[in-house]
């Protein structure tokens, strides 16, 4: 074990951070900005305007984003949703949303996790709502904005439009605070969140989303150094959808490293406070609802988009113990993430272990859903903000969306046999394992070799991480290297980037012109 103290920068060094523009450092932004008049130049005025600030521009943007994905789905909800046979897949334009107002006992009034769902109503074997607590208020609190009148179509597609509204307002805060985690050097790496095809497409198939926009306002509050109001908003996430809890090993391991113990405590502190506030009253009044989605995970079989499916499909063992095969694997991850954290010759940053941790959970999970890829999109782009990687990865994913939708449609279209074989969804869950499996290589090789984490090009240790950024060193393995304030050791001149041999000699008040 060794420890390693990080080098502040000189007070006279100190320079308040010019922020990066997207086509400044990131070719195929450069490339794609051709589009609408090219990169800014050196002299270019900028932030003219108050009110077109980066942070407005972006919400702008998502909000147009998310009016085409619910665009996309206006043939399921004009006929599709409510029509028998493959419709809804043929256009891969289902959603759970109107579906579960009918099936949950949205329509007939009944009170989640308190009242069971008759069979004749449910017709799928749940006797209570089988999702955690706070995203069933999320549920329940659109259902009271949905006008009873009318026939249940009409306030099925009614229900709908009033989840896209309230997932949309989620939407616009993961913009904002995915912006507001490094906002003072990275003002536009929300743009990543806000034209993200992923978004669009995925945002209103389910209430993912909701979740995901919680654990982004976490994220943020522990960038501004507030670990128990982090921690609040990372066990409010964990109460919506289960998966936030990694986030707080993610801390715990770089806390362990850096010896920042006392922080991870209040955020660990918080994060119980607040799960138990919002899921004790119904333990204590309506356990058995309670305890429906705790049983559902625990007892699932394999389902779609996993793994574990092409293996059961192509040597046709049930793999009747297949929880265990996925806590094993899980674990065998969260080992190998562990050593690299300890390992790594920098402390990685915040951002990097989450999206590690996370992808592992959905390797290693017995079903994926297309709508999961929404865990991920935050953490990638805060991991690696480069519109090259996120492409190729949400291209994958694009292609996993259609796939799973012809999938579908194969099996439900009888014997019209539309859609996407049994071979061809195995090859779609492959595209999408190989497209996740490539962003994590590319943020491990952030890891291990710094020097091409590009938030790390200026010498910044981690923006987002809090109290983390610029800490000590208190535990890690192995030697490190070099220096740990910066990416690579170097003993040279300093770069001008952009500067022609004249002005350089200006700047250096050195005659520009050689001798005669």
């Amino acid at each position: 074990m060794t420890s390693v103290r990080y080098r502040g920068k000189r007070e006279e060094d100190e320079q308040p951070p010019v922020p990066v523009r997207p086509t400044d450092e990131d070719p195929l932004a450069a490339a794609g900005s051709e589009l609408i008049g090219g990169p800014a130049g050196r002299w270019a005025a900028i932030g003219g305007s108050r009110w077109w600030n980066p942070l407005r521009v972006m919400v702008l943007v998502a909000i147009g984003m998310f009016a085409l994905g619910m665009v996309q789905k206006v043939s399921c909800y004009n006929s599709g949703w409510f029509k028998p046979g493959d419709a809804q897949y043929i256009h891969a334009c289902y959603s759970d949303i109107p579906h579960l107002y009918g099936t949950r006992g949205f329509a007939d009034d009944l009170v989640p996790y308190f009242d069971r769902i008759p069979d004749s109503v449910s017709g799928s074997g749940f006797h209570f709502l089988e999702y955690p607590v706070l995203t069933g208020l999320f549920m329940e609190v659109a259902s009271w904005l949905t006008p009873h009148g009318g026939s249940m179509q009409h306030r099925q597609q009614i229900y709908w439009i009033v989840n896209s509204g309230m997932l949309l307002v989620c939407a616009a805060a993961l913009v904002v605070f995915v912006s507001r985690t490094n906002l003072r050097r990275r003002p536009w790496d929300g743009l990543l969140i806000a034209l993200s095809p992923v978004l669009a497409l995925t945002a209103t198939i389910n209430w993912d989303l909701f979740a995901v926009a919680l654990a982004a306002a976490g994220m943020m509050l522990w960038a501004r150094s507030r670990p128990l109001a982090a921690g609040v908003l990372i066990g409010l996430a964990t109460a919506a959808k289960l998966y936030p809890v990694l986030l707080l090993l993610a801390l715990f391991l770089l806390c362990l490293r850096a010896g920042r113990m006392r922080a991870f405590g209040a955020a660990l502190g918080g994060a119980v406070l607040s799960w138990l506030v919002v899921n004790l009253p119904v333990i204590l009044l309506a356990r058995d609802g309670w305890s429906e989605f705790y049983s559902f995970s625990r007892t699932r079989g394999v389902d779609y988009g996993s793994v574990w499916l092409i293996i059961m499909q192509r040597t046709g063992n049930p793999l009747s113990n297949v929880s265990v095969y996925v806590a094993a694997l899980m674990i065998l991850l969260t080992a190998g993430i562990a050593a690299v954290v300890f390992y790594a010759p920098r402390r990685p940053r915040f951002a990097q272990v989450a999206f590690l941790l996370v992808a592992a959970l959905i390797i290693s999970n017995k079903v994926y859903s297309p709508q999961y890829v929404l865990w991920l999109l935050p953490l990638a782009v805060l991991a690696r903000p480069r519109w090259r990687d996120l492409l190729i990865w949400q291209g994958a994913e694009v292609l996993y969306f259609v796939g799973i939708w012809m999938q579908l449609a194969y099996v439900n279209g009888g014997t019209k046999h539309h859609g996407l074989s049994m071979d061809g969804y195995h090859l779609a869950i492959g595209v999408h394992l190989l497209g996740t499996l490539y962003l994590c290589g590319m943020v491990l090789r952030d890891m291990m070799l710094p020097e091409h984490d590009v938030l790390r090009w200026d010498g910044d240790d981690d923006p987002a991480g809090g109290v983390l950024d610029g800490a000590e060193d208190v535990f890690v393995l192995g030697e490190q290297p070099h220096d740990a304030r910066h990416a690579a050791p170097f003993s040279g001149p300093p770069v001008e980037w952009g500067l022609d041999p004249l002005e350089r000699a200006a700047l250096d008040g050195k005659d520009p012109l050689p001798p005669e």
